[in-house]
């Protein structure tokens, strides 16, 4: 009974990310015709900008999230010490922990300064486009942000029952 909800549970995460996907495709194809409209209207080095911020976006929101998701494994594998925990084992926990830590904290850096070089995108484009094509903009970004997301929290999400169910389907003779 727990194998069959567990590939159940599977089944319709599998299905949310085929449909998360196909709007990231929608987005990437938004987010091209957009960047047709800015190539057109702004000047190269503002482009560029532009072209810059918009890598940079899914590079930062990525490595925040993949940070942030092995923090909280490390800490849920410091929850789980006891006294059977050998030492070199606690103290390797602690030091992962630690710079994690450090490296959420220097991408978080990142992401304010992203911030910032959005709104100075968003000031070069408020020159050029119309209300609606800076709202189109603004859209495309917080989608492209929020897809990131929901992204990686289903394959977070898929990998746990993955595993899960193998461990349950191991432990069964």
């Amino acid at each position: 009974e727990l194998i069959s909800s567990l590939r159940s549970k599977l089944q319709m995460l599998w299905e949310e990310r085929e449909l998360v996907l196909l709007e990231a495709q929608e987005c990437r194809e938004r987010g091209e015709e957009l960047e047709a409209v800015v190539r057109e209207l702004c000047k190269p080095n503002e482009f560029e900008r532009y072209l810059m911020f918009i890598g940079d976006l899914e590079k930062v929101v990525s490595l925040l999230l993949c940070l942030s998701s092995r923090l909280a494994r490390v800490q849920n594998a410091l929850r789980r010490i006891d006294g059977n925990t050998d030492a070199e084992e606690k103290q390797s926990l602690n030091e992962r922990h630690e710079l994690l830590s450090r490296q959420r904290e220097d991408a978080k850096d990142l992401k304010e300064n992203l911030d910032r070089r959005e709104r100075v995108v968003a000031g070069i484009l408020a020159k050029y486009l119309s209300e609606q094509q800076l709202r189109d903009y603004r859209r495309f970004v917080q989608d492209k942000t929020s897809l990131l997301i929901e992204q990686k929290d289903l394959e977070e999400q898929i990998k746990f029952f993955e595993e899960q169910l193998e461990n349950l389907e191991k432990s069964i003779p």
